[in-house]
């Protein structure tokens, strides 16, 4: 009598790239053959075709129970895929043009008297413009969005709460232009005061201070009741609860919605656009005169249609892309030496 085999069979590991391999040559002859040279219906051509394939092939050898897992595998990578290709495409083009421009000596000059057609200039009045605005705007926005966050969790109750909920909800979908829009009627038009980098700090804190309740409230939110709890037993009172207890323990997740928020702003062109203008030269003093920013700065370039300056534009998206990626990184150091011990 044979023995019952408690397995079936199935494909080892490296038929999966053996499959890909072969699609991907034989739908490569086809398309040479047939005079079609295009990247975009190879792309288009091969991920049906290797989801096919490998389906036929895992219910021919391993069964169709198997097939139909294969299938779901191979769809759920290609929609991976393929919502990772305009971020790749992004960040590689971005990195290919504006690699070149991006040296020294574009982190340490301005734009001032230099011409459309100069091979000249550099982001530095940018640089501080933005990382001047993004400061402010991250000192208006963060304890305005971490209180409303602990009142939310810890004290809200009835119809306020519900009120600050829902108006949180409607700021988080408020289009970048009209917070922009807000800041120039209420204190440009209507109070007189000039163009100015705090005006546009403004505009980014209305952006960020949903961001900031939002990612506050859910990390509030997973702090275990028990913590609370053991605190209020022996004779600590709320507030020092929740400053010494809740909110040590949510620290990690809070520094990583603040820095969203950051991220989320630290590119919006059109509220800078409409409030602080643009100069191309350096201005320190964030409360007097226009002032440069990244964003700006890039559309401004990009604006004019000349190589060299599209070069300008494009390593100025690229500074922003490492300052967002460097000031992400200080956050997350920052978090892990404040962090309890035990989250170490």
């Amino acid at each position: 009598m044979s023995p019952i085999a408690l397995r079936g069979r199935r494909l080892p590991h490296s038929a999966v790239w053996v499959i890909a391999s072969a699609v991907a040559a034989l739908l490569g002859l086809a398309l040479f053959l047939t005079g079609h040279r295009s990247y975009g219906l190879f792309a288009a051509l091969y991920a049906p075709a290797y989801t096919v394939t490998l389906t036929v092939v895992s219910g021919v050898v391993e069964g169709w129970r198997h097939a139909k897992d294969r299938f779901a595998t191979a769809l759920v990578t290609m929609c991976f895929v393929l919502a990772l290709l305009p971020l790749v495409s992004v960040l590689a083009y971005t990195v290919l043009d504006g690699i070149g421009r991006l040296d020294w000596y574009f982190l340490q000059h301005s734009m001032r008297n230099v011409g459309p057609r100069d091979d000249a200039g550099g982001a530095y009045h940018a640089i501080v413009g933005t990382l001047e605005q993004v400061g402010l705007a991250t000192l208006i926005a963060v304890p305005v969005g971490l209180l409303t966050a602990v009142y939310l969790v810890e004290y809200g109750r009835g119809r306020l709460a519900k009120a600050v909920t829902f108006f949180v909800d409607v700021m988080t979908g408020i289009p970048s232009i009209v917070a922009g829009l807000f800041i120039l009627s209420a204190f440009i038009l209507l109070f007189g005061f000039r163009y100015a980098g705090v005006f546009g700090a403004m505009a980014l804190a209305i952006l960020m201070i949903p961001v900031v309740v939002r990612s506050a409230e859910e990390m509030l939110k997973l702090v275990p009741d028990a913590l609370r709890e053991a605190a209020y037993a022996l004779g600590v009172p709320k507030w020092k609860t929740v400053l010494r207890v809740v909110m040590p323990t949510a620290l990690t997740g809070i520094v990583t919605g603040v820095m969203l928020a950051v991220a989320r702003v630290m590119g919006e062109t059109a509220p800078l656009l409409l409030t602080t203008f643009y100069l191309p030269s350096i201005n320190m003093n964030p409360f007097h005169q226009p002032q440069a920013s990244l964003p700006v700065f890039v559309w401004t370039e990009w604006q004019k249609g000349l190589p060299i300056a599209t070069e300008r534009a494009a390593a100025g998206a690229l500074t922003l892309i490492l300052l967002v990626m460097l000031l992400n990184l200080i956050a997350r150091l920052i978090a892990w030496w404040k962090a309890p011990r035990t989250a170490r």
